[in-house]
């Protein structure tokens, strides 16, 4: 009855081992995509919103539609930026919707 024992506790010590080795390529696959996917979109995304946080008064953008504008008031309270699109037309956009800084009058300069 010993012997049966021992046997049981090296065959339940064994089928933990498998278990391991058979969940490592699934930790594998999480781990290279974290760092293929994940990683880089948030990165992305944090540059995106410290160029958004930066945007100033007369910089030249470019929103996600493809408009070219320049900005004319930042409203810090609010999410909202007030650009010109064109002499004396003025409109007001989300300041998320910001795509690029293009500053080509100030480059100009």
């Amino acid at each position: 009855m010993f012997i049966q024992e021992v046997l049981a506790d090296v065959s339940a010590g064994s089928s933990a081992g498998s278990m391991l080795t058979s969940m490592a390529p699934l930790l594998i696959i999480i781990v290279v995509f974290y760092f293929l996917v994940i990683r880089p979109q948030q990165k992305k995304l944090k540059n995106h919103q410290d160029m958004v946080n930066n945007l100033q008064k007369g910089d030249q953008i470019v929103t996600a539609g493809g408009m070219v504008a320049t900005v004319s008031k930042v409203e810090t309270e609010s999410d909202i930026l007030v650009v010109e699109i064109a002499k004396d037309v003025k409109v007001k956009i989300k300041r998320d919707t910001v795509s690029q800084i293009v500053n080509l009058n100030k480059s100009a300069k």
